[in-house]
């Protein structure tokens, strides 16, 4: 019998979110509504010049996969995420964070020097989220950092298409994949960013190998990944590298392939104020709900309800009651 749900692997990040505009962006430079990694220096150099929008900022332990994991923890499931934070205040905080929300981490994680990455979260008024990120420490995740006998006892393992942007990641990454088909644990990846996708195309290519279980995307993603020019062809050329997978398409919801058929899933209303983490949701409710029994249209209206909650507030996660609220719906 399984221990563990899911098995993740991806940076672990201690998120600054603000408000700005979008003449903000364009003064500093900052390309908006995709994720730019930047040095420690450039970091500073943008809260510096934001510093009066700090007083309404906010701290949260972060990162792609972190997030998607936390999600199903607190809808229930039981997780074990792989990632490396240094021995400094916002390593403690994110252990700590980890840990009240049930989620099980290596025992050595937190004990090496460095710094902590953090990543600047800027939200303007439609909605939008640019990020920008200091990896620190996590640029260093390798596969000393994966624990072979938690993945052994899990169902699923969840990796961070992030990790390709790290020399070390990258091949961790696939190592984590080449381990769970070697214990037959379905093995599911994120595509995480359309600039990733665009630069980090083949890193990324051989983190999938010859297929996952599941792919996560939202349309630009797909569309990028299969260097095709819609949906439609993009849907097809997805099954050449997942047995199944789910795009998400915002306020048009959300396209899902079971390995049968294409399924269909609405999006459900809502007044978006921050799309911070609105994937990394998707796919910590749907993961949950696939691990739980659910079929692909239960887990996707699952995972559609929650994004779209996501999104109706500051911030990249929900409440532990949230989750909670969300599964009595």
């Amino acid at each position: 019998m399984s221990v563990y749900d899911i098995y993740g692997i991806g940076a672990a990040l201690v998120d600054t979110e603000i408000e700005v505009t979008d003449l903000d962006l364009q003064d500093l430079g900052i390309e908006k509504g995709v994720m730019t990694l930047v040095d420690e220096h450039r970091q500073h150099q943008l809260i510096d010049a934001l510093s009066s929008h700090l007083v309404t900022s906010s701290r949260a332990s972060g990162g792609s996969a972190a997030n998607s994991i936390i999600a199903a923890s607190y809808f229930g499931a039981r997780n074990f995420y792989s990632c490396r934070v240094a021995n400094d205040d916002n390593g403690s905080f994110y252990l700590s964070d980890l840990s009240e929300a049930g989620v099980d981490y290596h025992v050595s994680n937190g004990s090496s020097d460095g710094i902590t990455g953090k990543c600047l979260v800027m939200i303007t008024p439609d909605a939008e989220r640019t990020m920008n990120t200091f990896l620190g420490t996590s640029e260093f995740i390798s596969k000393t950092d994966i624990d072979e006998e938690a993945l052994r006892n899990s169902r699923y393992a969840y990796i961070e298409g992030y990790l390709v942007t790290s020399e070390t990641g990258q091949p961790a990454a696939v190592k984590l994949r080449e381990l769970a088909e070697l214990h037959n644990i379905k093995t599911a990846l994120s595509l995480s960013d359309p600039a990733i996708v665009n630069f980090f195309h083949d890193g990324l290519t051989e983190m999938v190998g010859d297929g996952v279980d599941i792919i996560f995307c939202n349309e630009a993603e797909a569309i990028s990944f299969t260097k095709t020019d819609s949906l439609k062809a993009a849907a097809e050329a997805l099954k050449k590298h997942a047995k199944t997978y789910a795009i998400t398409r915002g306020s048009d919801g959300a396209l899902l392939f079971d390995g049968k058929q294409f399924i269909d899933i609405s999006a459900h209303p809502t007044k978006a104020i921050d799309t911070n983490g609105a994937g990394d949701m998707f796919a910590g409710a749907f993961l949950f709900g696939i691990s739980r029994g659910m079929s692909y249209a239960d887990a996707g209206a699952l995972a559609s309800k929650s994004a779209a909650k996501v999104v109706s507030q500051f911030g990249p996660r929900l409440d532990p009651e949230q989750h909670q609220e969300l599964l009595g719906d």
